[in-house]
């Protein structure tokens, strides 16, 4: 009976209850199928204006609520209400899953009120949900008495919310949300609030609850293995990452910890720049016949015109910086002095540092680099001068005013200027970290310090897309992907190699502002 230990003990005990409760789940999994269901709920019903202390029209002897905005005849009866919509069902919704037939998936009726004044979508699970609301949706017309909302795709558990301005009618009207769901329902559902009566167990589930838990944690105390669990949502398949070379770095660790997190899915990334990744997806949409391709395009910056099949969605803040050799004793320049190097108005770097007789070498990135244009658009306000040199150090053209070269990567570009004395480039933030024989450059002053975005005015960022062909299927490896991306570890990683994500509040914030 050599076998019969405390561990192993407890560790059959553990089992046989974890196959009870199996076969109960199993059970329950049989007999209760699953569906597709769109919750909604109020989470705010108030007065704004004069209305009646028990929601009655005012009136002789009534006892009044002073609102806020008395003043306007046309909200002197006006109601505020926050209603939350979500995906508290089993499975997710695309959009083909609203079988009303029409462009919009669920109306919204007020009863009891009489027009609906104003409706803002707010506090969204996610801020790829709200692309789904048309440019052109503006909420109903001046005078309704309910919202059409689009058919907006939902993944298990994700919501968002709709603040509504109502005029004509007392508070606590009912309001109801209804729609057709393929294999699914619309309901009223609710939350658990400290005013709820929790729920209660017999006296039954309350033993086998505590026994579980106690073998359990007793078991956890004897074997102790850290594991972090695979994230919600994993898809198998292959997906290409192509695009910004900047924010490569981002995109190759996250490949590899999806990859490691989610079997059978593989994240191959391929960046040859913002520009030739925009074509690239472009590419790939119009020679598949299956809808949208597994392709994920990121670019510093917003694309450039003509693509309309794609759709975005905002990733991060990311800083960039310029950076010389580590030979040319400068740690600031304004923007004006840029300006004049780029404009070949110094060739010597002996105009700004007195004594230093060493000529300037710009060393910049291709014509299709995200990092690029954002340095002409924010910081230059022009086109760089022509490309003058091949090997970045002697010029071909003798008639040009100052050495200039177009490398094709971001690594390339911080090689060159270390390599090279009195050579001058841009890089993203964090890759001209660790790297010996260059440092980075202030502008007027202002460092790229992640903690200082929005209050610095540091110029030199821009705000990383994600660009897909149309909108990929909610359950595909390219919707969970960018999921992983926007989400928890992902964000962390983001953060690490100096971006800031759009889904923070911070981001979100700055994102929004552009």
């Amino acid at each position: 009976m050599d076998w019969l230990t405390a561990e192993n003990l407890i560790a059959v005990v553990t089992a046989l209850l974890g196959v009870l409760v199996s076969t109960g789940a199993v059970w329950y999994e049989r007999r209760v199928p699953h569906q597709r269901r769109v919750g909604y709920r109020v989470q705010l019903d108030t007065a704004i204006g004069n209305t009646a202390a028990n929601g009655a029209p005012t009136g002789p002897g009534a006892v009044v609520r002073r609102g806020f905005f008395d003043a306007s005849p046309d909200l002197s009866d006006a109601t505020l209400v926050l209603l939350r919509i979500e995906n508290d069902g089993a499975l997710s919704i695309t959009r083909e899953h609203y079988t009303d037939g029409d462009d919009h998936g669920l109306t919204v009726e007020f009863g009891g009120r009489r027009h609906v004044k104003a409706v803002v979508v707010t506090a969204p699970d996610h801020p790829r949900l709200l692309s789904h609301f048309p440019d052109t949706w503006t909420g109903p017309a001046e005078g309704a008495t309910s919202i059409l909302l689009p058919k907006v795709p939902l993944n298990r558990g994700s919501h968002y919310k709709l603040l509504v301005l109502l005029a004509g009618g007392p508070i606590g009207s009912p309001v109801t949300v209804d729609g057709n769901i393929a294999e699914g329902h619309v309901h009223l559902n609710h939350s658990t609030t400290p005013d709820d009566k929790a729920p209660v167990f017999s006296r039954a589930a309350r033993t086998v609850t505590v026994v579980l838990t106690v073998c359990v944690v007793a078991l956890a105390a004897i074997i102790v293995r850290e594991q972090e669990p695979p994230p919600i949502g994993c898809a198998r398949g292959t997906l290409t990452v192509t695009g910004s070379t900047a924010f490569a770095p981002v995109v190759r660790e996250l490949a590899r910890k999806y990859e490691k997190d989610c079997e059978g899915a593989t994240v191959v990334v391929e960046a040859h720049g913002s520009t030739a990744g925009i074509r690239a997806l472009a590419e790939a949409g119009a020679k598949s016949a299956e809808g949208s391709p597994a392709v994920v395009a990121l670019s510093d910056g917003r694309k450039p015109g003509g693509y309309p099949q794609l759709r975005e969605s905002m990733v991060a803040v990311s800083l960039f910086t310029l950076v010389v050799h580590d030979g040319i004793p400068v740690d600031d320049l304004t923007l004006d002095e840029i300006r004049r190097v780029y404009r070949g108005e110094i060739t010597n770097w002996s105009t700004l540092v007195p004594g230093l007789d060493q000529p300037v070498l710009l060393v910049s990135r291709d014509a299709g680099s995200g990092t690029r244009e954002v340095f002409q658009r924010r910081v230059l306000g022009r086109n760089e001068p022509a490309h003058s040199s091949r090997d970045c150090e002697h010029a071909d053209d003798p008639e040009a005013k100052v050495v200039r070269c177009e490398l094709d990567s971001t690594e390339q570009v911080l090689a060159t200027v270390a390599r090279l004395p009195g050579a001058i480039g841009y890089t993203e933030l964090r890759s001209g970290s660790g790297l010996k024989g260059l440092h980075r450059v202030a502008i007027d002053g202002r460092r790229p310090v992640l903690e200082e975005l929005g209050e610095s005015g540091y110029p030199y960022r821009e705000i990383e897309f994600a660009y897909t062909w149309g909108e990929p299927p909610a359950d595909s490896l390219t919707s969970s992907f960018l999921t992983y991306l926007n989400r928890g570890s992902g964000q962390d990683v983001v953060r690490t190699h100096g971006h800031l994500p759009c889904a923070t509040p911070k981001g979100l914030r700055i994102c929004g502002d552009g």
